[in-house]
């Protein structure tokens, strides 16, 4: 398996290259965005691990970049900013994960075999589940024609969802999909925003698509009526 590591940290790029090479991995390195972007484009990889601030191009607008180049590799972002809007700004433009530094160690080698393991679908730029529509690069969210406003956690969320529609998803595969790895509340919040989303993109048309799972979680499926009959999916 080949790893490319874009890192301007010199000192931490190596230390988990050499780590990653105890593990297996074939590993590239590159410290800055340009040389990054360059490599990920010419080389096939299993993996990128993508530094936000990097010198010369930044992280943002090399995952862009090959991303426009249906380059579908996944791409792990490690950066040391936590803001909620940073992690929604990686995934809108097609990142898989985020991790925040530090980190462990042992926490970054499962993310990275989770990514390998799931592989590298194609990301349509607009996901669509029935009659609701999301754009990930405008943000914008429709229910028909209607236009919905969401916030950024409540973005973030819809947009996981979308992708995983019709598939049921546990809230801990939600917090650490959605919520930065450092999150400390409990996995209730989940359940919070969900609400705030039903209300959002179901209650006002009269559907139940965002549904309860008993025991299990929660799956986005298409457009169902509210009226609904009732099952182990609530």
């Amino acid at each position: 398996m080949r790893i490319l590591i874009v890192e301007d940290e010199k000192v931490l790029a190596e230390t988990v290259r050499r780590g990653l090479r105890n593990e297996g991995f074939v590993v590239d390195l590159a410290h800055d965005g340009v040389s990054g972007m360059r490599a990920a484009m010419e080389n096939p990889y299993d993996v990128i691990l993508l530094d936000l601030m990097l010198p010369l191009k930044n992280g943002y607008d090399v995952l862009k970049e090959i991303r426009e180049h249906r380059i579908w590799t996944p791409v792990l972002m490690l950066t040391a900013k936590d803001g909620e809007y940073d992690q929604t700004d990686a995934f809108d433009l097609g990142a898989d994960d985020y991790l925040t530094k530090p980190f462990s160690f042992l926490v970054l080698v499962a993310r990275i075999r989770a990514l390998i393991r799931r592989g590298a679908p194609e990301r349509p730029v607009v996901l669509a589940v029935g009659t609701l529509t999301l754009h990930s690069v405008s943000r914008g969210v429709r229910r028909g024609d209607t236009p919905i406003w969401l916030t950024a956690k409540e973005y973030a969320l819809l947009h996981y969802l979308m992708r995983r529609h019709e598939q049921v998803v546990s809230k801990s595969e939600i917090l650490d999909n959605v919520w930065d790895s450092a999150f400390e509340g409990g996995d209730n919040v989940v359940e919070v925003y969900v609400g705030y989303l039903r209300r959002k993109i179901d209650t006002p048309f009269g559907l139940r698509t965002l549904t309860t799972v008993r025991g299990m979680g929660y799956m986005l499926s298409p457009d169902r009526p509210a009226d609904s009959p009732a099952s182990a999916v609530d």
